[in-house]
């Protein structure tokens, strides 16, 4: 059972939030060492000043003061020194409003792309019995 935990701990956090399979919630630690869970909304790819970067979009499980239950938060992926990917607030909040926007875009596409494929494919109708 320990060498399964050791394992876990040793995830790159970029294959975890690219791993669409993935339903296992995200417990990140905040400055103070307290762990907090989230459950991965989405990651989008958003270019700024012309810079490609990644964000993830959480919303937070646990109780986080100043957030609300139905909000989330927006994070830009990075590396630290050692090239490990981490996650931090994104703290420009054009940025983070721009990237909820493309989150909102990308949500839409997808239902009109659903609708599209549940629509009938032939254009006729069935006649209803008298």
């Amino acid at each position: 059972m320990e060498n399964k935990e050791k394992d876990e701990v040793q995830l790159d956090l970029l294959d975890v939030l690219l791993d669409q399979e993935n339903k296992e919630p995200i417990v990140l630690m905040d400055e103070s060492g307290k762990q907090i869970t989230f459950e991965q909304v989405a990651v989008i790819p958003f270019e700024v000043k012309k810079e490609k970067r990644l964000y993830c979009v959480l919303k937070p499980l646990d109780k986080i003061e100043g957030i609300g239950e139905d909000e989330a938060i927006v994070f830009l992926v990075d590396t630290d020194d050692e090239g490990n990917s981490i996650i931090r607030i994104e703290e420009d909040e054009e940025v983070a409003i721009a990237v909820f926007d493309k989150y909102y875009d990308l949500l839409e596409e997808a239902r009109k792309e659903s609708n599209e494929e549940q629509a009938p494919k032939t254009g006729k109708k069935k006649a209803g019995k008298k």
